[in-house]
């Protein structure tokens, strides 16, 4: 990773992007709660629960734990601390933020639209509180999306490659757990993993906003 300073993702493409996301997790959101999506949602559950190998099991229980929402947040202020230190202490602040502010957001809708998580007959672990959005999901999505798009413009193609493809991949692993599981709908994860990505380049649009502004003041004091 280079730390000389670069310029961030711009506004005006990360801007549009967290619109887009944010309206198709509303949509989603939206036909989750009014049920929608129900049968899809039913007959994946039955399935997968059907299918369940206790070997395969085991390593959901342990990937559903270490990517919770504590684990998500670590992940985020660990890494905005390094940030910081480093002397990017905007980026840093912006990778902490996005996931609590994410925490907030998917709490407030869970209590507000009180879905019902899957029957407990479904169940590998027993979960009792609102459904919609799945937290872990949501959490996942925003803690390792705003983790890409803000050391995005100071990796290497190679390492921008494979931090991508982690995040997509733990993030799926993740959110897949959770339906495996029994305790998440399918729209559920599906809801959470865009909510929390629209959060993340919602959160660099704000952060690509204040460093812009940040460049202009020198510029206008010189003149």
């Amino acid at each position: 990773m280079n730390d000389q300073p670069s310029a961030p993702l711009r506004a005006r493409v990360t801007g549009p992007v967290a619109a887009a996301l944010l309206v198709l997790a509303g949509v989603l959101i939206a036909l989750a709660w009014t049920g929608v999506l129900q049968g899809g949602d039913t007959e994946t559950a039955v399935g997968l629960a059907a299918d369940r190998i206790p070997g395969v099991t085991v390593i959901a229980l342990v990937v559903t734990e270490l990517g919770n929402t504590v684990g998500s947040t670590a992940v985020a202020l660990v890494g905005g601390a390094v940030l910081a230190v480093r002397g990017r202490v905007a980026e840093g602040l912006c990778l902490a933020a996005v996931p609590l502010v994410a925490s907030v957001v998917f709490t407030v809708v869970k209590r507000i639209l009180d879905r019902a998580r899957p029957p407990a007959d479904l169940q590998v672990m027993a979960v009792a509180n609102e459904s919609l959005p799945s937290g872990h999901a949501t959490m996942v999505a925003a803690a390792w999306a705003t983790l890409v798009l803000v050391l995005w413009p100071v990796l290497r193609t190679r390492g921008r490659v494979l931090l991508t493809a982690f995040a997509v991949l733990w993030a799926g692993a993740v959110g897949f757990t959770r339906i495996y599981l029994g305790v998440h709908w399918l729209s559920d994860v599906l809801a959470g993993w865009t909510l929390g990505a629209a959060l993340a380049f919602a959160g660099v649009t704000v952060l690509s906003l204040v460093l812009a502004r940040r460049t202009r003041r020198p510029d206008t004091a010189a003149a």
